[in-house]
């Protein structure tokens, strides 16, 4: 029996594991980095071990550190989570031989599935079809492939290759991904299949030979190579579902399989399929699994890893489950990811945390709470929103509906593109693969509309002289904005959420109600010109708004936190920076500036002073996050300074290169 389980790993994965702990009444130990110490995982655990190291992303990698925080602790199972060590054999041994119980296949399995490319030769005898690869660039005519990580998943290590002449680069770029999110840098090469889909099969084995099936996912959606929407079951036919079902359970038999693991393929339009990998772990989508079985794979893992046999019976799968991974990224600026305080993390509707779901409805596998930093050491995920309905219709408009209100304040989040991608024609028709993203750009444009942001910007507004009146420490009794000459317009100016300066000029009457208005952003020529809107105030507080536009009344959540306004309303949300009245002056940096968006540290710098460019051309590359962030020429014209060296780290806002359009000739 596991009576004190430690879980090596952090966040989200975490937090899920230690729920069914608590249910099955088995204590817990988090071990934690610096950069964690406050993260709700942490808090939730029995008890919390700190792994000591020289950066917050290496200790959750270092295995004398985990095995020494489990003796300390009393622990005697260890759980690896998805990430970091969870396909490390070598820590699968480790923890076996320091006589500790491990809750996931034996590190002979976790290797043999680890190199994939052993693992291809040996699961192509078994019988599951493949794709052909190389692992050197020689002798490979035949383009588009796919260059990937031997080693770990996540999408890292992954580039399509179109063309021999990017095919160096790509190699060289896959291994530095690779070696910093996994410790090896190994790559090989593999045909690439346009239009494919991605679709995996649960598998689960127990300690007496018993190898099943638990349902299949679709995992299309990606960006970079990596999932961002799941659900289940896959949209295929059932002649292809039988297939995949039998492929998967003889790669688990292939090799005598233990616990949670996921068979991959790639299915080509025609319905052929391909094995991709097997991940010997649980995976991030598991939930959408769980709904749609009523299982709890965590406690079926702890159950199989006490040598306890799966159930004679297992439940057949009902219903539709979606699964979205909220990122803190900036979709529509190359993905990038982002850092910041959650000043508010809301999802209303929320029937579940972490499993527990009954019938239709929401759950929510959180990493993060209101209050918690994100910072730049670990992946971008924050959280796992998931629905399930009787159908998939049904389950993807609960989730769409659900993200879209969601209050999510202080972090640049990927909510809108997936709110679009589940509300677009083409994922309602399966029209799906895992290019997506670059055939639909319309996903990426935010969910409120551009002429609706004078309105939102005009409801923070009022909700600001509605707090600058309640808190007012004379004359209370007047209306907000009242004046000896009400013919004169407040204004209030914001920088808008693509960095144009919006100013709202407003005039309310004696009794408080809105006699004008009018808004415009700084590339509008004039700052008269009225909105097209009839809008009447119905309601102003400090954090609500409620306005008539055109004869439909309207509320907004206003939420203030120093200058930020964030506005949740009917259309979408906003965030937006109010300005000072009068502000003081400040540096500026020179023009043709480019600047760091978040931490990180320099590996790679492509020009030198005094060359030039022309727009769209690499400058230098920014590693952030595990993952590599090329900056690009904004324009053409001439570097002229490169401030930071290669292996220089640098901040938020720190000058990387300027770029002079001027021509120096």
């Amino acid at each position: 029996m596991i009576n004190r389980l430690l879980v090596a790993n952090r966040g989200e994965i975490a937090r899920r594991v230690f729920a069914t702990c608590r249910a099955m009444g088995v204590e817990t130990v988090a071990v934690h980095s610096d950069a964690d110490a406050d993260a709700p995982f942490v808090a939730e655990a029995d008890q919390a071990v700190r792994l000591p190291g020289a950066t917050p992303a290496e200790t959750y990698l270092r295995v004398d550190l985990i095995l020494d925080a489990a003796r300390r602790s009393g622990a005697d199972a260890v759980h690896p989570g998805y990430g970091f060590l969870a396909e490390n054999a070598e820590f699968a041994a480790a923890v076996t031989d320091a006589g500790l119980t491990w809750v996931g296949p034996p590190a002979t399995v976790i290797a043999a599935m680890g190199d994939k490319l052993a693992a291809k030769a040996l699961l192509a005898e078994a019988g599951v079809p493949m794709l052909p690869s190389w692992t050197d660039t020689d002798g490979i005519t035949d383009f588009p492939v796919l260059v990937k990580a031997s080693a770990g998943g996540g999408g890292r290590g992954m580039r399509i290759v179109r063309t021999a002449d990017e095919l160096a680069e790509a190699v060289a770029s896959a291994r530095r991904e690779a070696a910093a999110a996994f410790g090896d840098g190994t790559v090989f090469i593999e045909r690439y299949v346009e239009r494919g889909r991605h679709v995996e099969v649960q598998i689960f084995g127990d300690a007496h030979g018993r190898v099943v099936v638990l349902g299949d996912r679709e995992c299309s959606i990606q960006r970079r190579h990596q999932k961002i929407v799941e659900e289940a079951p896959a949209v295929v036919p059932e002649r292809v579902r039988t297939a995949l079902h039998e492929a998967a359970v003889a790669a688990g038999r292939a090799v005598d399989y233990l616990g949670a693991g996921t068979v991959e393929f790639l299915l080509a339009p025609g319905g052929e399929f391909f094995f991709l990998e097997m991940n010997t772990r649980l995976q991030v989508e598991h939930p959408v699994t769980e709904l749609c079985t009523g299982l709890d794979l965590v406690g079926l893992q702890l159950l199989v890893a006490e040598g306890e046999p799966l159930p004679a019976a297992l439940p057949a799968g009902t219903g539709h489950a979606v699964e979205v991974r909220l990122c803190a990224e900036d979709a529509a600026a190359g993905w990038r990811p982002a850092t910041g305080t959650l000043h508010r993390f809301g999802v209303g509707s929320v029937t579940a945390e972490f499993g527990g779901l009954a019938g239709p409805g929401l759950r929510l596998d959180s990493g993060v709470v209101a209050g918690s930093v994100v910072g730049v050491h670990y992946d971008s995920m924050l959280a796992k929103l998931i629905a399930w309905g009787r159908t998939r219709a049904e389950a993807t408009r609960l989730l769409a509906s659900a993200l879209a209100r969601a209050e999510l304040h202080g972090v640049t989040t990927n909510r809108d593109l997936l709110v679009r991608v589940l509300r677009s024609p083409a994922f309602a028709a399966v029209e799906i693969d895992t290019g997506f993203l670059d055939r639909h750009p319309e996903v990426f444009a935010p969910l409120l509309p551009a002429d609706r942001l004078p309105i939102t910007a005009l409801a923070a507004a009022l909700a600001a002289a509605a707090q600058r009146r309640a808190t007012a420490p004379v004359l209370p009794g007047l209306p907000s904005g009242w004046r000896n000459v009400p013919a004169v317009p407040q204004t209030t100016r914001f920088v808008g959420p693509d960095g144009d300066e919006i100013e709202v000029r407003y005039r309310l009457d004696r009794t408080g109600r809105l006699a004008d208005w009018s808004s415009m952003s700084a590339a509008e020529e004039s700052a008269e010109r009225p909105t097209a809107s009839t809008v009447a105030l119905v309601e102003a507080t400090p954090d609500r708004v409620v306005l008539d536009v055109d004869g439909v009344r309207r509320a907004y959540r206003v939420h203030r936190v120093g200058s930020a306004v964030f506005v949740d309303g009917p259309d979408g949300a906003a965030s937006l920076a109010e300005l000072p009245r009068l502000p003081l002056p400040t540096a500026a940096v020179a023009a043709g500036s480019l600047l760091a968006p978040l931490p990180g540290v320099v590996t790679r710098v492509h020009v030198q002073v005094g060359q030039r460019v022309a727009a769209g051309d690499p400058l230098l590359t920014l590693e952030a996050m595990k993952l590599e962030h090329p900056v690009l020429a904004p324009i053409d014209g001439v570097v002229a300074e490169l401030p930071v060296p290669t292996g220089g780290q640098v901040q938020t806002g720190a000058v990387l290169a300027v770029v002079d359009e001027k021509d120096p000739r």
